[in-house]
């Protein structure tokens, strides 16, 4: 059986997410299903029916004899780093067949050229510029959705695929896996804030109340500084809208853009905007700060660690703030595919799915129903779901106007 890290980790996880999924949508992104496994070792998972080897065709060693490699490119913040540097290794181990190659590109120096590498190569003729798997955003995925640049995952060399919940598959036409997710919260100072704001207007009024001790990240370094912006955006509209890319929308927009222009003097600093999602945590630990939005995995980490002080506690708002599925996409014309879908099969399994828990402290990406015992009960009483926004190129639209209409105010 996996476990998470210690009984304060399970705990931690699940009085956040009580209070992170209750405002939350019904679009389960939490369970799991049996597991591949290579050679004689048998996959923990496998308890629905499975079989050991339930990957479909394993990827064979090249001519040479070797291990057949390919090219894993991924993003983020350190934590993302070590989440791979663990699995892999417990990849490769009972596959030796297969060799992973990680390329990582720290959050901050920008994934946008691992993308256009991608679809340069497309146009060029050369296959797929050497990126076999890609992980990446929403906005991502739905754009090499247009460019036909991801392929379309197969059950059938997937076997795991089965344990993914089948809306979230569909809402990107089975073109990426949602191999984890999570959500922004408010973090908080309890010494300081001892009731925090449960609605976005309560958050607004408390903001008023205590001018400069809230700060958001600017939205184009990092997705809780996006979360809060796009969240009062879309305050108010109807819920449909945040799966709405039209950009007739965007004249919907002037009422929550002067929100947050009437904020900005309210804000640290009277309108000073921190880099990147950790420049707020940052903040936050020096007491700057008495409450952010923050990403609810790197709160619990930063909580575990020490980094952020033992009075920092998080809750979220009704309806809440938008998050959701990292995704993990494989080019099309990536010539290693087999050796891909392989490891991607592992990833959903319930051994690599249970680090996604204890190591980042995020929300499993396979349904927790075929998680192991002690994960599922971490889980108990817990809303499936996340209120996810989908709104195509329109997140890039809001950053041109959030720089000219807030920041530059």
């Amino acid at each position: 059986m996996f476990r998470t890290k210690s009984a304060l980790t399970v705990m931690t996880l699940t009085t956040l997410s009580a209070a992170l999924l209750a405002g939350c949508g019904s679009n389960g992104n939490n369970a799991a299903n049996n597991g591949a496994a290579n050679g004689s070792t048998a996959n923990a998972g496998a308890t629905n029916g499975g079989t050991a080897n339930a990957g479909g065709n394993a990827a064979q060693t090249d001519a040479s004899g070797k291990p057949v490699e390919f090219n894993f490119y991924f993003t983020g913040s350190e934590n993302v780093k070590n989440l791979w540097d663990t699995i892999v290794p417990m990849f490769e181990k009972d596959h030796p067949n297969v060799k992973v190659n990680e390329v990582y590109i720290p959050s901050g120096t920008g994934a946008q050229p691992t993308y256009d590498r991608i679809l340069a190569a497309k146009k060029a003729g050369k296959g797929s510029g050497g990126i076999d798997l890609y992980e990446d955003g929403l906005s991502n995925v739905t754009q090499g959705q247009k460019d036909d640049l991801w392929d379309t995952l197969d059950p059938a060399k997937i076997a795991n695929l089965a344990s993914v919940d089948a809306a979230t598959l569909t809402d990107v036409a089975n073109l990426a896996i949602p191999y984890r997710s999570s959500a922004v919260v408010l973090a908080y100072n309890s010494d300081k804030v001892k009731t925090p704001p449960k609605s976005l207007d309560e958050l607004f009024a408390w903001i008023k109340a205590n001018p400069e001790r809230f700060a958001y990240n600017d939205p184009s370094t990092g997705g809780a500084g996006s979360s809060f912006v796009t969240t009062t955006l879309y305050d108010k509209l109807p819920e449909d809208a945040i799966h709405n890319d039209d950009p007739s929308i965007e004249q919907q927009w002037d009422k929550g853009f002067q929100t947050l222009k009437d904020l900005g003097k309210y804000m640290y600093g009277k309108g000073i905007y921190p880099k990147k999602n950790q420049g707020t945590l940052d903040l936050l630990i020096s007491g700057e700060v008495d409450m952010i939005p923050a990403w609810s995995d790197m709160a619990l980490e930063q909580i575990g660690n020490g980094q952020l002080p033992d009075t920092t506690k998080i809750s979220q708002i009704t309806p809440g703030f938008n998050g959701g599925p990292t995704y993990l996409m494989v080019p099309k014309l990536s010539d290693k595919k087999d050796a891909v879908n392989e490891f991607l099969n592992f990833v959903l399994s319930p051994e690599a799915q249970a680090v996604v828990v204890t190591k980042m402290h995020g929300f499993p990406g396979i349904k927790l129903s075929n998680m192991p015992q002690d994960i599922q009960d971490s889980f108990k009483g817990v809303a499936e779901g996340f209120r996810t926004f989908n709104i195509g190129d329109l997140g890039n639209e809001i950053n041109k106007r959030w720089q000219s209409d807030v920041a530059a105010q």
